[in-house]
């Protein structure tokens, strides 16, 4: 299969609605992806690796958003019109919704339910809100950063490739009272003290990064822009295990102007046997 016989195909399925035979097909690709015979080129093989760690329900959405994105090259991301990509961002929701109904995976009033099932909110960030489910944490992701799903969902696959000691999982999607979508995660409590930010810094060089700036703690390689990188979101563990629990993840394009080389890409490779 081509590659563009591949999105014809998604185009296919959502226009039809996500009928019995298109959800098949969704989760036969999403096999594919994971058994690494449908390459993304969209990722390195060792960040579709992390994409695949989040799970089927993260795979099918990453590709449905992608979907949407291809469908308008003018709504590419950081095309510098933001309310081109107030759209796209909004094809791409609601693409994922109906789908996301069709398997039962969507929740209504998100925030609502899950304090009424899970209990007490514990904390609450800039874009995510987070629930205490004993051993792990159930997150809820909103778009404030990212303004378009696909770039929220490349952030969990980036997240599981470089930090996997606190993989995200995607339970599946929802919206606020207020229309605001939402992506549902799970992820390990993870139990530590705070680290310093010199700590920090050591540690993210060692993984190849360079600080570009300190007051918002801020990393990059010509691959990777990674923010927030502060106190709260970073923590050390009993045995002296360093480990991020949060952080603002990209691919990063030169557009960032943090050196990044990388492109956006939704082009794929599919070997079937």
């Amino acid at each position: 299969m081509t590659n563009a016989d591949f999105w014809k195909q998604l185009d296919m399925i959502i226009s039809g609605g996500f009928t019995s035979e298109g959800l098949q097909t969704l989760d036969y690709y999403a096999e594919l992806f994971i058994n690494g015979r449908l390459v993304y080129k969209r990722f390195s093989p060792f960040e579709q690796h992390g994409c695949a760690t989040g799970g089927a329900t993260h795979v099918v959405a990453s590709l449905l958003a992608g979907a949407k994105a291809r469908s308008d090259s003018r709504t590419a991301p950081y095309v510098g019109d933001f309310k081109r990509e107030v759209e796209c961002g909004a094809q791409q929701a609601e693409c994922i919704e109906q789908w996301a109904r069709r398997i039962g995976c969507w929740t209504d009033c998100v925030d609502k339910t899950l304090t009424q099932t899970l209990g007490e909110r514990i904390a609450e960030g800039g874009e995510a809100k987070v629930y205490n489910h004993g051993a792990t944490l159930i997150k809820t992701i909103g778009l404030d950063y990212f303004v378009q799903p696909i770039l929220a969902l490349d952030r969990i696959s980036l997240h599981n490739a470089y930090f996997p000691e606190t993989r995200l999982n995607v339970l599946g999607f929802g919206r606020t009272a207020e229309g605001e979508f939402k992506i549902v995660v799970e992820q390990p409590f993870v139990e530590g003290k705070h680290v310093e930010d010199a700590q920090i810094a050591d540690y993210m060089q060692r993984m190849g990064f360079a600080i570009i700036n300190p007051r918002n703690w801020t990393y990059a390689t010509p691959d990777i822009y990674l923010s927030d990188m502060h106190d709260e979101n970073v923590l050390q563990t009993a045995d002296g295990t360093i480990v991020v629990v949060d952080c603002d993840i990209r691919i990063n394009v030169p557009e960032l102007k943090t050196g990044g080389t990388r492109a956006f890409s939704t082009d794929i490779e599919m070997t079937i046997e």
